[in-house]
């Protein structure tokens, strides 16, 4: 692979961007949508920094959920990034910490992805691998940060009379169809729907954090019972 690694992390991303800019958009324009502030809700793309984590957490926070339910519901969307550290972590391990710490904050799917699938991430340095992933997360980042925005700036010129609460469902709805590729992430999607319905009124807003957990043992449980 020619030129610095980081132009080389940023060219990888760059085709991804045509699903990530889009998506960017909606939450901005979701998060105009709810009763948070937009400030509130713009944060969690700079905290957060992950979609679906960041829909389910504006979403709580609309509801005035608690903080602790908040949290715990957001890191269980996205623990399987201790996956990906599990796998990328061995390549960075000379690093510094600090520098370690900076690059997982930019971690995502799509980092990992084309991180992973580098020809030569096996050969190549600690800091060639690590400036790779610089170059791919801010590849990233940065798109996302000005797409939210804007989908914050365009959502608020929406008038009040047209209901948008809609769209926090329907995006989930986009992104799980595609996710469902097997049995074990069926029933992992159809218990979790279920027990989000059933759990709905669980006190302090934990029916959502429930559900997570339900669906997540439907499918464990069911890739240890696949023939």
């Amino acid at each position: 692979m020619s030129g610095h690694p980081f132009i080389a992390g940023l060219r990888s991303v760059a085709p991804l961007l045509l699903g990530v800019v889009p998506f960017g958009l909606i939450v901005g324009v979701t998060i105009a949508a709810l009763s948070i502030s937009n400030t509130l809700g713009y944060l969690t793309s700079l905290v957060i920094f992950a979609g679906a984590a960041q829909l389910i957490t504006i979403e709580l926070l609309d509801q005035g959920v608690a903080a602790v339910v908040i949290i715990a519901t957001a890191l269980i969307v996205n623990s399987r990034h201790l996956m990906y550290s599990a796998a990328l972590g061995p390549r960075l391990s000379t690093l510094p910490f600090g520098a370690r710490a900076g690059i997982s904050y930019l971690l995502t799917d799509q980092v990992f992805a084309v991180t992973a699938a580098r020809p030569d991430i096996e050969t190549s340095s600690h800091a060639a691998n690590g400036w790779f992933m610089v170059g791919a997360g801010l590849g990233l980042w940065t798109p996302w940060q000005i797409a939210t925005i804007v989908g914050i700036v365009a959502g608020a010129q929406i008038p009040d009379s047209l209901q948008l609460d809609f769209a926090v469902p329907l995006v989930f709805l986009a992104l799980l169809v595609p996710a469902v590729t097997n049995r074990p992430k069926m029933i992992a999607a159809v218990v979790g729907a279920v027990v989000a319905v059933v759990a709905a009124p669980a006190p302090f807003g934990t029916g959502l954090l429930i559900a997570s957990l339900s669906g997540i043992a439907a499918g464990r449980w069911a890739e240890r019972t696949a023939p």
